[in-house]
């Protein structure tokens, strides 16, 4: 399981309805992905719908989807917004990663 806080969950509300298409956005997609400094990056993005084999979670009416392969890197995540004056943006924190590059973009585990 994954988790988003209130303030990440009000965060990605505000970004959805800023959106020109807004009616085919059904929910939110949390991948992990090859890449990065440290070997494997997040990925956030707005979907239409979920894939057939997606796990599907919900936050106050937040739809988010994550496919199987990310999920086992995901499991026990927080994902939080962070709005400091230096490093505005979504913070994940994940006890799977060993480690982070100094950006805190990418991990490795």
């Amino acid at each position: 399981m994954i988790t988003l806080t209130p303030k990440a969950v009000a965060k990605f509300k505000e970004i959805i309805s800023k959106q020109e298409r807004l009616e085919e956005i059904k929910g939110l997609r949390v991948a992990v992905q090859g890449g990065g400094c440290s070997g494997f990056q997040y990925s956030l993005a707005f979907e239409k719908e979920p894939k057939p084999d997606d796990k599907v979670f919900e936050f106050d009416g937040l739809k988010v989807f994550v496919d199987q392969k990310s999920l086992l890197y995901l499991m026990g995540t927080q994902i939080d917004y962070v709005d400091d004056l230096c490093c505005p943006g979504f913070k994940f924190t994940n006890p799977n990663a060993t480690g982070t590059c100094g950006c805190g973009e990418s991990f490795h585990t």
